[in-house]
């Protein structure tokens, strides 16, 4: 009860400019029937997107592949995690493809929890979608929003020796970068110096390569990051950690507010108020990112389709 309490006066002192439409309700229960009736899952639902009303009511979702359970404990996710993950369904690519066909999506984001425990960390799970997409939707832009492939054993060859854990990484880089999505994208999150804290299993570095390998593999593929503000970071540290992607080249990036979804998760340190997020954004384009999403509401995959 106390728990309910506290968290009720939180979400009773949040700016107004925190609280979303939740768009109309005939618009999200025919995305959520779609759905549903697949057993297929959506970051917008698993993470609690406070902008899931709006796109919803645009008949546009972000499908989350390889079901709803992460084998990372990031402390601001809502995602499930802390327990098993469950089997990849054989038919998920198929029904995904099919729902793209019924909501006539015209650009599509697939992202996923991460799984350490798959062999190739589900980079060909991504292609497998990709490519089911594109039979039944020959027209359809796909991005992908992925984590970083480390970790697990990867195989390579008859004999199927072992290879290190960068090698791993990019070789399951280059299996999506392959599929040529219409952008990959990479999420930091956070600048530098909270990336303990923030993301446990993920490193500041090892996130900056994906995007560098990305660009190595096919300069011509857009990528894309973003962070979530209000963690304790300072103005400087944010402009640091987009001068670290630019580095990297990457193109495209979003700025958001943090929003504590529980008790468990770590709390608002700072809400960054419109005007902060208008200054950074303008900031970040005077840097040379060619796409750019800044503003408290603001998530990887809002609005992703403007960027074509």
């Amino acid at each position: 009860m106390l728990n309910q309490i506290k968290m009720k006066a939180q979400i009773q002192s949040m700016p107004k400019w925190l609280r979303s439409s939740l768009g109309k309700v005939s618009d999200i229960s025919t995305v959520q029937q779609i759905i549903k009736q697949r057993q297929l899952h959506t970051i917008c639902e698993e993470g609690r997107c406070p902008n899931r009303g709006e796109c919803y009511a645009q008949k546009t979702a972000t499908f989350l592949l390889m079901g709803p359970t992460c084998t990372r404990s990031c402390a601001f996710c809502q995602v499930d995690k802390g327990h098993a993950p469950m089997s990849l369904d054989p038919e998920e690519p198929q029904k995904i493809a099919e729902a793209v066909k019924l909501l006539g999506l015209e650009y599509v984001v697939l992202t996923s929890v991460a799984r350490d425990d798959l062999p190739d960390g589900g980079a060909s799970w991504f292609v497998a979608t990709i490519m089911a997409i594109r039979e039944r939707n020959p027209d359809a832009k796909i991005e992908v929003l992925t984590a970083d492939f480390w970790g697990g054993q990867h195989k390579v060859g008859a004999d199927k020796l072992s290879v290190s854990l960068a090698e791993g990484q990019r070789i399951r880089i280059e299996v999506v970068v392959n599929a040529e999505p219409a952008c990959y994208n990479h999420n930091i999150e956070t600048v530098s110096r909270l990336q303990g804290i923030v993301r446990r299993g993920a490193k500041y570095e090892r996130s900056l390569n994906v995007l560098r390998i990305v660009k190595e593999l096919n300069p011509c593929i857009p990528t894309k990051s973003g962070l979530m503000l209000g963690h304790g970071e300072t103005e400087t540290e944010v402009v640091e950690a987009m001068t670290d992607l630019r580095k990297v080249g990457c193109d495209r990036l979003t700025l958001g507010q943090y929003m504590r979804p529980s008790l468990a998760h770590l709390p608002v340190q700072k809400y960054w108020t419109p005007e902060e997020f208008e200054y950074l954004g303008v900031t970040a384009k005077q840097m040379g990112f060619s796409h750019v999403r800044s503003g408290p509401l603001v998530r990887s995959s809002y609005h992703a389709g403007d960027s074509i």
